[in-house]
């Protein structure tokens, strides 16, 4: 048996991706915790497209633990 959901693998440990800022096209380090991240070069903000059983799981707060968990609901960042 899983001692934790394994849906909420990349919100516990989180992966980076790099993506390219629309504005400039100066590369974005993105977490996949993150909710959005600023570009460095030019101050636009980047949002991740984080679809997370989050959302829906009446597990959730247990499974990624309480700060998070506020943070993902709330749709906040920090």
């Amino acid at each position: 048996m899983l001692d934790r959901c394994p849906g909420a693998l990349r919100l516990r440990t989180p992966t980076l991706e790099i993506r390219r800022c629309p504005a400039c096209g100066a590369d974005v380090e993105v977490f996949s915790n993150d909710l959005k991240v600023e570009c460095p070069r030019c101050g636009m903000i980047v949002y991740n497209d984080i679809q997370s059983c989050v959302q829906w799981c009446k597990h959730a707060e247990e499974c990624v633990g309480p700060e998070l968990y506020r943070r993902l609901k709330s749709g906040r960042e920090g």
